[in-house]
């Protein structure tokens, strides 16, 4: 069992491990653990995620507790921090909410209840909170996905070559979605490229799709060796047909078509070439 393996087992252990009488943790000592949480190691940060949704369920119930709970959640799914820390840090979220409910603001579901409809959905975690708001967030997701199911668009890369999703039927396409404002972008890029090297000979296409501004795109195009097609979202429209409302975010269209795959956050290779083994691709 290699460190990175057993790192992810003692994650999956620490939520259920530690002493019922746990001490109670305090706002800003948690702030601090997750302001730290993006400085450390891949190796790191399982376990360091998994304590920290330990501390957030030692807080008194409130409003202050589900931003914390949220809050995690929105960076535990920066690349791979084992399917036992995602599942403690859903529990977390859920008895958050149960706890101290959010009101909702207009028709949509607030943000707490969509991420954690979002982890259930994407993350494949489970959880019995069957709070109204919450199942009408996994509704939303559920039409979003539909919504993208049918989406279509023609796009330019920097060079004025238009790419037209409908048209690429018969290959394997990843839409990604990044900026160079992102950092968990940039850090996804080289594996971005290197899944597109190694599989475009069998009919993989990576279209990277961007709003930001072109320079700054055309900047960062010139400064590495990145293969993949860059498209330019001017207006958006491309995003708000996918529903993207945070970045990287990443869906995987079969030869037919076919919504098959998607992430809602940074991926590591391995959870890539996961995705693609729902494909006919071949290492």
């Amino acid at each position: 069992m290699n460190s990175v393996h057993r790192t992810l087992l003692v994650a999956t252990t620490v939520f259920l491990a530690v002493p019922l009488l746990h001490a109670q943790a305090s706002e800003s000592s948690i702030n601090k653990q997750l302001d730290k949480l993006r400085s450390l190691s891949l190796e790191q940060r399982p376990v360091a995620t998994a304590k920290i949704a330990l501390d957030i369920r030692t807080m008194p119930a409130g409003p202050d507790k589900v931003k914390l709970a949220l809050h995690l959640a929105s960076l535990s799914t920066e690349g791979d921090a084992g399917h036992g820390t995602l599942q403690a840090v859903a529990d977390t979220l859920a008895s958050a909410l149960a706890e101290s409910p959010v009101p909702a603001k207009g028709d949509q579901p607030p943000p707490p209840y969509k991420e954690l409809a979002a982890l259930v959905q994407y993350e494949h975690v489970t959880t019995t909170f069957n709070d109204p708001l919450y199942i009408k967030a996994v509704k939303v997701l559920a039409d979003n996905d539909a919504d993208i199911q049918k989406a279509d668009f023609t796009l330019k890369d920097l060079k004025g070559k238009k790419f037209t999703l409908s048209e690429l039927r018969g290959k394997i396409v990843m839409v990604n979605f990044w900026a160079t404002w992102c950092a968990p972008c940039m850090q996804e890029m080289s594996d971005l490229d290197r899944l597109y090297t190694h599989f475009e000979p069998q009919g993989l296409i990576v279209l990277s799709i961007t709003d930001d501004k072109p320079f700054k795109v055309a900047s960062y195009a010139n400064s590495t060796s990145y293969h993949p097609p860059v498209l330019i979202d001017y207006d958006g429209k491309v995003h708000q047909q996918f529903h993207v409302e945070g970045i990287p975010r990443t869906f995987i269209f079969n030869r037919d078509g076919k919504l098959i795959a998607e992430a809602i956050d940074r991926r590591v290779m391995h959870q890539f070439l996961e995705m693609l083994s729902k494909t006919d691709l071949h290492p």
